[in-house]
């Protein structure tokens, strides 16, 4: 007598709703990582442009240069704005001793704007959507709110 091979309807369907237990709680979390890392990429270049910012003034003893402007396109200045496929860099502020280099989120980030200034003060202007932590004085890392 041969014995039957195969799973039971019920088997699979235990199998079924295990494998979506996982996927319910793997995914968000993944999502947020992805979320994270992104932001992360931006404050990294917001960092890398100060550090040029800082060069330009010590070499030149201003932040604005007509001749040779520091903030602004590659090729075309000094320090250009760094490129990111889910921010977009600009320097709405540009004085001879001040400046402000602005991350706006694009894309899935849309909404999401950090910034950084002359004097090293790093702003969350506005966290990604559900996040807390818009206006803090610090890089809100994290969906609590916290840097």
């Amino acid at each position: 007598m041969l014995r039957p091979r195969g799973f039971t309807l019920i088997e699979v369907m235990i199998t079924v709703g295990i494998v979506a237990i996982l996927a319910a709680i793997a995914i968000p979390t993944y999502s947020q990582y992805v979320l994270r890392a992104r932001i992360t990429g931006a404050v990294s270049n917001l960092s890398s442009m100060r550090v040029k910012m800082e060069q330009y003034f010590q070499d030149n003893r201003t932040y604005n240069n007509a001749a040779a402007p520091p903030c602004g396109l590659p090729g075309t200045s000094v320090a250009p704005l760094p490129t990111d496929a889910n921010f977009t860099f600009t320097c709405p502020t540009l004085s001879g001793t001040q400046y402000t280099v602005l991350a706006a989120g694009t894309g899935t980030m849309l909404g999401a704007q950090y910034s950084i200034d002359q004097n090293n003060n790093r702003v969350t202007i506005n966290p990604p959507a559900g996040w807390l932590g818009a206006g803090n004085p610090c890089w809100v890392l994290k969906q609590d709110g916290s840097c």
